[in-house]
């Protein structure tokens, strides 16, 4: 069991075990969350293994060895992906299996794929097992975390934090310790087990001035744009649609994102036509208050559900809104908040004083919403599908779109 952090070669000691194993005429299974991390481990096992390789199948996760010849091993390698396939290696016999970023498989299957499916392929060959990742938070549901903490379980835990790699510069990981938000830092490069829960992931002090209260609006700017977070019913027990204004500059330093104002409301999206020209004309407005030299860009709506017909509409009318990137779509709440977490711990994502003071009535409750919904935002909330999440959206995809490292977004 190795408990790496990003950087440290955890992928690269992966392959170097497998491809032992193959070589040696030996049958090796690797594992992975998704289909879509078998890329990197297939690619590097199919060059290390040539010219020995018989056939290979990346779509099948397959690799042959030859039998013949002075080459021959006869050793087998497979891929499999454990969160659409609780199955996954059942039947096989393997002499050694591999698993990469374990941490990040669905909470509990993998503990059940392990046992019902995994470990079986081991028994007649006394075969050894290996799991590498970067933890994920301190979820006791997860595997990854029940093979590093419980000695029944039978595993030896390898801790690598990043500066063990003796092609890690300090002085680059030091830069990246003053500019990665607190906890992103000592999970992906300290390799710890972090507590998401223990407190709000945006602390308020990080997005107001230096003197702890809310910016001005901009004067002058490169230009404001709007997210939109539709939703689909307007019940009370439903998100609403939510858009926030942003006015974004990439002079100076280092860039700037600002809020500049928020709305929400419950509308179903048979009614969010309505809706979007006034959105369209709000933006106008800011954009000419801010002075945004390349004037209002738009509005970045997630194409789903409600969304997803807006922008059919949008398209048809010729309004300037555009679908969110679908690789951002696709990280999910938690991870978009990570991508988010940097800039904001960096203070480059501000709160203008109107956004801040703004408080309205939703569904019972009146209060500055955004502000409410960002700053009480905590990760691995088992309980987030219950609150109001659509400005808490609005405001990780502006900052993901704008200020985040477009590597992040894969």
């Amino acid at each position: 069991m190795l408990d790496a952090a990003g950087g440290w070669g955890k992928t690269k000691m992966l392959v170097t075990l497998v491809g032992d194993t193959g070589m040696k005429g030996r049958n090796a299974g690797i594992f992975t969350p998704e289909a879509a991390q078998w890329k990197e481990p297939y690619d590097d096992l199919r060059e290390a293994l040539q010219p020995a390789i018989k056939s290979s199948d990346a779509n099948r996760g397959k690799i042959r060895l030859v039998t013949r010849g002075p080459q021959a091993t006869g050793g087998k390698v497979d891929f499999w992906h454990t969160d659409d396939n609780p199955l996954a290696g059942r039947g096989r016999e393997y002499h050694l299996v591999a698993g990469d970023e374990i941490a990040f498989a669905k909470r509990k299957q993998m503990a059940n794929v392990w046992r019902q499916a995994i470990r079986p392929t081991l028994l007649t060959t006394r075969g050894e097992a290996w799991f590498f990742s970067t933890p994920y938070g301190d979820d006791q549901d997860d595997f990854f975390w029940q093979a590093c903490n419980d000695p029944s379980l039978g595993f030896v835990e390898h801790y690598a934090p990043t500066s063990d790699s003796p092609y890690c510069p300090p002085d680059e990981l030091e830069l990246i310790r003053q500019s990665e938000h607190p906890l992103v830092f000592r999970q992906e490069y300290l390799a710890e087990f972090v507590s998401w829960r223990e407190s709000a992931f945006f602390r308020p002090e990080w997005m107001l001035g230096d003197d702890g209260l809310p910016v001005g609006m901009p004067r002058k700017c490169d230009v404001v744009f709007a997210v939109m977070d539709c939703a689909v019913k307007s019940g009370t027990t439903n998100d609403g649609t939510g858009v926030v204004y942003f006015a974004f500059t990439s002079l100076g330093h280092r860039p700037s994102l600002v809020a500049l104002d928020y709305e929400l409301e419950s509308i179903d999206a048979a009614n969010l036509e309505h809706m979007a020209p006034r959105v369209l004309a709000r933006g106008e407005e800011l954009a000419a208050m801010c002075g945004a030299r390349n004037g209002f860009f738009g509005v970045h709506v997630e194409d789903a559900a409600g969304g997803a017909v807006l922008l059919q509409k949008a398209k048809a009318k010729a309004w300037p809104m555009f679908p969110i990137p679908a690789k951002l779509m696709e990280k999910g709440k938690d991870e978009r908040a990570m991508i988010a977490g940097s800039p904001i711990y960096r203070r480059e994502f501000k709160i203008a004083a109107p956004c801040f003071e703004k408080v309205i009535p939703w569904k019972g409750r009146t209060q500055n919403h955004m502000w409410h919904q960002v700053t009480t935002f905590r990760l691995a909330d088992k309980d987030a599908y219950k609150r109001p999440d659509d400005l808490l959206d609005c405001v990780t995809y502006g900052v993901a779109l704008t200020l985040a490292d477009v590597s992040e977004l894969g």
